[in-house]
């Protein structure tokens, strides 16, 4: 039996609201590889803001489980939002420090928490799995928890980064959640050698459910924005998002650098 949480039953509330009034039409395969109990690292592709939206919803809909997300500490930093993000007991991650939040982390895998990860970083522009951070494999070696790769495929028409869809765009939008089998980790053999192969093996899973969803996703997506590149769509290469992305981060750093003068 799962203790009640209103903030959070609140906020998937609100959630299916607004799912209901865009009419999003959800296809959802591999939950019986969703665990009834016990903590697992819940490792979700990232091309869309609502991702964890949708996979939370999916989640407390299949079997009532809550889902503690790992958050950028600026969102806790939010006066609206903080409280909200500390009521659903997400876990702050400050980007510049981050041994606090894994402790927090390994620790709720430990107590038995599902965890939310997005491996990737932040959103991914090019609409394909890049190179992953180790962060996900680590936490799960170190709690000895399994890892549930996810992929969302569809979520990114809603809202996604360097693209602002219209109301009507976003109606209706059908979105393919798939779960994976769980991915065992095993410290056995080595921790930062198995770290490096389990990462490896995680983005190559991630990147095949991803190449599922999008062969059996519902629209034709030649020349449309939100298809990648390979496929015939308009989104940026890989290379040509990393370029962009690199500039986005020397752009903030030396924003951070000029507030300090």
């Amino acid at each position: 039996m799962h203790k009640p949480e209103p903030i959070y039953s609140t906020a998937i509330g609100a959630g299916r609201a607004l799912f209901g009034l865009l009419r999003v039409r959800p296809t959802v395969t591999g939950l019986e590889h969703l665990p009834a109990t016990g903590g697992a690292v819940l490792a979700i592709t990232h091309f869309g803001y609502l991702d964890f939206a949708l996979v939370e919803w999916i989640t407390w809909r299949h079997n009532h489980r809550h889902i503690r997300f790992m958050v950028k500490k600026g969102a806790f930093d939010q006066p609206l939002v903080g409280p909200l993000l500390r009521g659903m007991k997400h876990i702050s991650v400050d980007m510049e420090s981050g041994g606090e939040a894994y402790a927090q982390a390994v620790d709720a895998l430990r107590d038995g928490e599902l965890l939310g990860v997005f491996p990737e970083g932040g959103v991914n522009a090019s609409f394909t799995v890049r190179e992953l951070k180790t962060g996900a494999v680590r936490m799960a070696q170190a709690a000895n928890v399994p890892i549930i790769p996810v992929a969302v495929w569809g979520g990114h028409r809603l809202m996604t980064k360097n693209r602002r869809s219209t109301l009507r765009e976003r109606v209706g939008v059908p979105v393919s959640i798939r779960f994976g089998q769980p991915i065992a980790t095993d410290a056995a053999v080595g921790a930062d050698r198995n770290v490096a192969v389990d990462t490896v093996r995680l983005h190559d899973t991630l990147q095949s459910l991803v190449d599922a969803v999008q062969a059996e996703y519902p629209v034709p997506g030649a020349g449309a924005w939100w298809q990648p590149a390979h496929l015939g769509g308009t989104a940026p290469t890989p290379e040509q998002a990393a370029v962009v992305e690199a500039e986005r981060r020397r752009r903030k750093t030396a924003e951070k650098l000029t507030g300090r003068k």
